[in-house]
């Protein structure tokens, strides 16, 4: 058995310990034991992508809450148009060293798109910045509603929250939110904040296999 290699080591805003593991030609993201991220599961990062941009015009302007391992970024780049804009905010700056750095050919230079702009900073933070700045919001941020890394994640998916996300949308504009698994009470809040809610599920491999996602996309 290929042993796990781990490359890099840092702290989490907030507390924990984020690990960049590799084994073989496979990568990780862990969090303590947990592994939040795998080179090997993509399938429903791209979908959060692709199934977005099947919702909006080739010229849209898409955040992106959490860089992940670039699937959803990838994705997004993939299906627009080139005068479409993409942010991309990512709390843990080790992550986007990480991807320019150790993995820099898994990213496949989608950070040096012309049309990306990447703010080490709180996704939260940058959807308060202005009312009907975004086409499109993807959060990617955490485990989903049901957070793992940082309690201060939770907001994101308040009430607040989901009216802060609304205020920064466009008309007609979607918020899709990403799940590790199905939340009955948060798709009632999505419904309860003004959202026109569409739930899939979608699964963790891009074979169709794996365990099974949940995405929620929210139109305004």
């Amino acid at each position: 058995m290929i042993p796990r290699e781990t490359i890099d080591t840092v702290q989490v805003p907030g507390g924990g310990e984020m690990r960049l593991v590799r084994r073989g030609g496979d990568w990780f993201i862990m969090l303590g034991r947990e592994e939040l991220m795998s080179s090997r599961m993509s399938g429903s990062e791209e979908a959060l992508g692709t199934m977005a941009c099947d919702r909006l015009a080739a010229d849209a302007r898409v955040l992106i809450g959490g860089y992940g391992m670039g699937f959803t970024l990838r994705a997004v780049l993939g299906r627009l148009g080139p005068k479409a804009q993409v942010s991309v905010a990512e709390l843990v700056p080790a992550v986007i060293a990480w991807a320019k750095g150790p993995m820099a050919e898994f990213a496949a230079g989608c950070l040096d798109d012309r049309r990306v702009t990447v703010a080490v900073a709180d996704v939260g933070a940058v959807i308060a910045q202005g009312p009907g700045a975004w086409d499109a919001i993807l959060l990617d941020v955490d485990n989903g509603p049901d957070g793992l890394t940082r309690r201060g994640n939770d907001r994101l998916y308040s009430a607040a929250g989901l009216a802060a996300a609304r205020a920064a949308l466009a008309p007609g504009g979607v918020l899709a939110v990403w799940s590790a698994g199905a939340d009955p009470a948060f798709a009632k809040a999505l419904g309860r904040a003004g959202f026109d809610v569409d739930e899939v599920v979608v699964r963790a491999r891009a074979s169709g296999k794996g365990a099974r996602h949940v995405i929620w996309f929210g139109r305004r």
